[in-house]
């Protein structure tokens, strides 16, 4: 069992910046992939970034440019920067972990979810 435990949320005015902080409770080297998505009120769940264990990373176009997502083993920690923040970021934002590395496609089979940590940008 893997716990996670996001923080660095708050309240931002567009343009600026959060780090995001994901720390999990055991070892994440053998991890193949964490990632961090998002949900807005009355919106689905979407992915924010991902990274495998070999560095790898993926980030969808509404974030690519501004966000960057990394990982330390050592520390068991992922972390994801968000730059130039924009209102429509505005959402609850998940660390995620998939051990064998096969859901990055399909969050519904991610077995390991944190709480969340609320990010509200305002204009």
């Amino acid at each position: 069992q893997l716990h996670l435990e996001e923080s660095g949320g708050g309240l931002v005015q567009a343009g600026g910046s959060l780090r995001l902080s994901c720390a999990a409770s055991g070892s994440i080297i053998s991890v193949n992939y964490m990632g961090w998505y998002r949900q807005a009120t009355g919106k689905e769940r979407e992915l924010v970034a991902g990274i495998f264990s070999g560095g790898k990373t993926n980030y969808p176009d509404s974030v690519k440019g501004r966000f960057t997502i990394s990982r330390d083993n050592t520390k068991n920690m992922v972390y994801l920067q968000m730059n130039n923040l924009r209102p429509e970021d505005t959402a609850v934002y998940q660390c995620a972990a998939d051990p064998r590395g096969d859901c990055a496609d399909d969050p519904m089979c991610i077995d390991y979810w944190g709480k969340g940590t609320l990010v509200t940008v305002v204009a």
